[in-house]
């Protein structure tokens, strides 16, 4: 591929104004003083908490998969305290039904004049910071009442549109192991979570931390690092971010190479993946991208950016067929092996073209 067909000038712009600039180093502030409270809690998981933080500031909803003990919850809990916003926790049971979480019609009767009238009281998914735990214990019926508030932040109940306040994000436990009384998440709501994170055991020092922490009397006092106006101010510069163009068509490879029929793919896709990944995919690997290059202190996206969200956007995106579950490969398998396989010279030679372009550019 020639570079004039990668492009090296950004699709976006040349460079940030002054007044942006300025609201990106309130964003660089912002993450690592999130980061520092939620420390306070929080032992280890820094990659965890990197990706988490990046899905917030790209309003993306997250899938946390991990074994019970691993303080899923208490970090989305603990970060909604951080934030200073409304913050739901929907315990997920086999009972539990849609109106349970959007809310329902109830009738209301005017004493005065003994009229009746519908009014809508609304669920606890009218909140900035939803925790779905242990979404994949609820049947599918349920599990479908978050489809149109995870994709359009609305409730529609009795005929009537209710907007969700914002931000809104989804934060979704599950418990990968445990398969008695579950219920598989379908393909299509998999595909509205910008992120699969998978949180692993801590080290043996970190759970050295843990246990010496939770197993002695200790109050810790969580600081507001950031209101409701600041997070949505903060998404808008993420989305104002320039992208070179050989980054866009770098991150359409990884999406485009998984799709068996749609052209020439690696002989492993076509050997053990069953379906591949969306355009949603394509578009929340820019946007990750985005968010990851401003918290690391640059003002452009880079191939590197990309590759290092590629995981968790595209693990719960790709299918994999029975030759794999039989050899033992999961998605992460066929990410690491496309990241192999897409050569990453040319396209570094052209990140290197890129950031020098933006370098030498006069300020707006």
């Amino acid at each position: 591929m020639s570079e004039s067909q990668l492009g090296v000038v950004p699709a976006t712009g040349t460079d940030l104004a002054a007044d942006e600039l300025a609201a990106v180093e309130k964003l660089q502030k912002a993450y690592h003083d999130l980061r520092a409270e939620l420390g306070k809690v929080i032992v280890g998981q820094e990659q965890v908490i990197e990706e988490l933080l990046i899905a917030l500031f790209c309003r993306g909803h997250v899938l946390l998969m991990g074994v019970p003990g691993l303080a899923k919850t208490l970090l989305i809990s603990t970060l909604a305290k951080t934030l200073g916003l409304g913050f739901s926790r929907i315990q997920f049971t086999p009972d539990l039904m849609p109106s349970d979480i959007t809310g329902t019609e109830v009738i209301e009767e005017d004493k005065t004049t003994g009229s009746r009238s519908l009014r809508f009281v609304k669920g606890p998914i009218f909140a900035n910071v939803i925790l779905a735990d242990e979404i994949n214990r609820t049947p599918p019926k349920t599990q479908a009442a978050l489809l149109e508030a995870m994709q359009e932040h609305q409730v529609t109940a009795g005929g009537k549109l209710h907007r969700l306040p914002q931000p809104f994000f989804v934060l979704a436990t599950q418990n990968p192991i445990e398969q008695e009384g579950t219920y598989p998440l379908p393909e299509a709501q998999l595909d509205r979570f910008m992120f699969n994170i998978h949180v692993g055991y801590p080290t043996e020092d970190e759970e050295f931390q843990i246990v010496r922490q939770t197993t002695q009397n200790r109050k810790v006092e969580l600081s507001h690092i950031l209101s409701g106006d600041d997070v949505q101010q903060l998404q808008d510069i993420v989305r104002r971010v320039p992208v070179a163009d050989h980054v866009i068509r770098y991150a359409l490879q990884f999406t485009r190479l998984t799709r068996r029929g749609e052209g020439k793919v690696p002989d492993f896709v076509e050997e053990f993946v069953g379906w591949g990944a969306g355009p949603r995919a394509s578009q929340y690997l820019i946007m990750a991208g985005k968010a990851r290059a401003l918290l690391k202190g640059r003002y452009h996206v880079s191939t590197e950016d990309i590759r290092q969200v590629a995981i968790p956007v595209l693990r719960h995106r790709i299918v994999t067929n029975f030759n794999a579950e039989a050899e033992g490969i999961r998605s992460d398998t066929i990410i690491k092996k496309l990241m192999d396989h897409i050569p990453r010279q040319q396209y570094d030679a052209m990140d290197a073209q890129t950031s020098k372009m933006l370098k030498d550019a006069p300020a707006a």
